[in-house]
């Protein structure tokens, strides 16, 4: 399943993770460090389980939190509208 940005939404790194700009209608969102790896894991190309890999491979200590947390990410910007499929 390969996932991307909707026409409207722009990306931009800071030092201290992601933001996203919903350009359709204003709206931001700051994404954290962990939040900023597994979206670009996933806009890169990766499923949710690599991106949770790729999460336990920077994050060793939170073994059990991987999976949640991407699948909570992917699962509000989903919501939010901001990303397919």
């Amino acid at each position: 399943m390969t996932f991307a940005l909707l026409p409207g939404v722009s990306v931009a790194d800071t030092e201290n993770g992601t933001v996203l700009l919903d350009e359709r209608n204003g709206r931001y969102w700051m994404l954290n460090g962990t939040g900023a790896v597994v979206l670009r894991c996933l806009l890169d190309g990766e499923s949710p389980k690599e991106a949770a890999r790729t999460l336990l491979r920077l994050y060793p200590d939170a073994p059990d939190l991987a999976t949640a947390h991407v699948e909570s990410l992917l699962d509000a910007l989903r919501t939010a509208k901001v990303i397919v499929p």
